[in-house]
């Protein structure tokens, strides 16, 4: 059933209580980048992106979403766990032994929404590449989304990427990239800047769309409708959505020292006063 904003608006901020939870019972992940783009994942899988359960691997008629930066796997679990993709208590075994809920994604546990492992940085683009060019070989006209950190565009297998897709014209594949301007070293201007970031995409062959609201659900809804209208046209399609690293908990934002940190009991208790709702479901 399709949920309402009012619905989706609620349900981020419980995604965000759930990747909270998940770093905080293990002391390690990633929640800083999570809670920045818990509205891209809402977005996506709860308005966006056409897909179909039972998850299959092939994915044949339905829209396909690559996760590259694999370290904000704690967003990406809540958010295939709150649209049924499994269950929400397996979240509860996050970073765990024996859990298909690895720190980052893997594919041999056979986790549903799962389709690459991602925990080297610079890879997810050039697999959604090719997964793009499989669909138009099918004559599948369906969709492949991508996500990628701002930081990881410092790889150069991206540009690789970047340059291959644009040159054959890849125009079903739709890249976003979370920039937020941190990285786990720092500010991305300090680490290694990315200069014009949109003109340098336009100058590899890509549509670039710019948000600059990109903590606001319904501006992101927005941006990948508008983004879909622009497939089909020989050019791969670029989203630059600006979002703030640890959003939503006012002591994570501001700061790259929540990449890859986990809160302390009072710390995360401050985190859920602020993360209220009246009716939680908490796993």
């Amino acid at each position: 059933m399709s949920k309402s904003i009012e619905e989706l608006k609620s349900l981020t901020t419980q995604i965000r209580r759930d990747i909270l939870r998940m770093v905080h019972a293990v002391n390690s992940g990633h929640p800083g980048g999570s809670l920045g783009c818990t509205e891209y994942f809402t977005a996506l899988y709860g308005k966006v992106m056409n897909y179909q359960l039972p998850f299959t691997m092939e994915g044949k008629g339905e829209d396909l979403f690559f996760l590259s930066n694999g370290h904000i796997s704690p967003v990406f679990y809540s958010t295939l766990a709150r649209f049924g993709f499994f269950p929400v208590a397996e979240l509860a075994t996050f970073r765990k032994l024996n859990t298909r809920l690895q720190g980052h994604p893997t594919t041999h546990d056979n986790l549903p929404g799962v389709r690459i492992a991602s925990g080297s940085l610079g890879q997810g683009l050039s697999v959604a590449v090719g997964a793009a060019l499989a669909k138009k070989m099918d004559g599948d006209g369906s969709l492949v989304y991508t996500l990628h950190g701002d930081g990881e565009l410092q790889e150069g297998q991206i540009w690789e990427a970047l340059m291959f897709a644009a040159h054959n014209k890849v125009d079903n594949l739709i890249a976003t990239i979370d920039y937020n301007n941190r990285q786990i070293d720092g500010d991305t201007d300090d680490v290694l800047s990315l200069g014009d970031l949109h003109a340098k995409l336009e100058a590899f062959g890509w549509k670039v769309l710019n948000e600059k609201n990109g903590n606001d659900l319904e501006t992101v809804i927005s941006i990948l409708d508008r983004a879909k209208l622009e497939t089909g046209n020989g050019k791969p399609i670029a989203i630059i959505l600006h979002t703030e690293m640890g959003f939503g908990v006012d002591y994570m934002m501001g700061t790259h020292a929540w990449h890859g940190k986990a809160p302390n009991d009072e710390q995360l208790d401050t985190a859920f006063k602020q993360l209220y709702l009246e009716a939680t479901e908490d796993y």
